[in-house]
Parts: structure tokens; sequence; C-alpha cells
């Protein structure tokens, strides 16, 4: 309990996390990146920045449940993704 009576969440406690550490643990993990645009690419993390650019490995690109292409390697700018998954 805080002494001035607010809760440790609004006395600035840190209850936010940099997610750059847990990035960096996953690389080379399988991933599966949504885009705005609905296209689904799934692939190994090979990197992430913090723009949330993402370079994928072995990837590729799905779209209603079928892999339509496979890319080798792939680079998503950050603000494409609408979503990140492991």
């Amino acid at each position: 309990m805080s002494t001035n009576g607010d809760s440790p969440e609004a006395s600035g406690a840190d209850t936010s996390r940099d997610p750059s550490g847990f990035l960096s643990e996953i690389i080379g993990a399988p991933v599966t990146v949504k885009l705005n645009s609905g296209i689904v690419y799934k692939g190994d993390l090979q990197s992430v920045d913090g723009y949330m650019n993402i370079a994928l490995e072995r990837c590729k690109e799905w779209a209603n449940g079928k892999v339509v292409r496979s890319w080798g390697d792939a680079f998503v700018r950050g603000n494409n993704g609408q979503c990140f998954l492991l």
C-alpha cells in the first residue's frame, strides 16, 4: 500500500512492459502476421525493430486458409501489421 493512499498503479509504478526483451527471446520462433488488408504471413521471426518492422524467414502467404505463395524471406513494414501471433 502506498503512503499517499494511491494504488501502486496510480502512483507511477511501471505497469507497462517494454516488449523488446520478449521479442528478442522469440527470434527464430514460428509467428503469424496478419496485415490490415487481411493477408496473413507465416514464417520464422528473423528480426523486429522498434517500429515493429518484421523480417520473416521461410515465409508463406496465406489467403482463405490456403498457401498462396512461398516467399522465402519477407519484410513486413510495421504500420501494415494488424496483429502478431505466436
